[in-house]
């Protein structure tokens, strides 16, 4: 089964990759490596803003979290020229999650992009990670996260 295919199998449309809003660019493509930007948790609806055990549940983090894989998954879609079966392996992720306080299950959060691309690209998908903890986010955001891609 394609990667598109079983992407679609899981109800996913992808959007159009987020543009960048400062002096950087989505992606960078390097020998056979991609890096992408991080990616906020926004979508067509405006997306999950605030503080993660203050005004944000740890499950709407962590769909945050998803949101943000989704955005991922469209940014490396246009570094792959539209073929995401160049994918050879999901290298890493990195999470921030605007935390408050007492707010401590950081890896529980960034768990709902590291399990989507576990459902997206299977064991290709199995990456190493880093889940920070911050004071704040761009535009109040709840999570933002940045890949290491390997492709074809």
């Amino acid at each position: 089964m394609s990667i598109h295919a079983r992407i679609a199998e899981l109800g996913i449309t992808l959007p159009e990759p987020a543009k960048p809003v400062a002096s950087y660019v989505s992606y960078v493509r390097t020998g056979n490596q991609v890096l992408i930007s991080g990616q906020l948790s926004n979508d067509a609806n405006g997306g999950i803003k605030g503080t993660v055990g203050v005004d944000v549940t740890p499950e709407q983090a962590a769909e945050a979290a998803r949101l943000c894989g989704i955005n991922l998954l469209a940014q490396i879609n246009a570094a792959v020229d539209g073929d995401l079966d160049r994918v050879v392996r999901i290298v890493k992720l990195g999470g921030f999650v605007q935390a408050g306080p007492d707010f401590i299950a950081i890896p529980a959060v960034i768990n709902g992009c590291s399990d989507l691309m576990v459902e997206v690209f299977g064991d290709a998908g199995k990456h190493a990670r880093s889940a920070v903890g911050v004071y704040k986010l761009p535009l109040g955001f709840a999570v933002e996260i940045d890949a290491i891609i390997e492709v074809k």
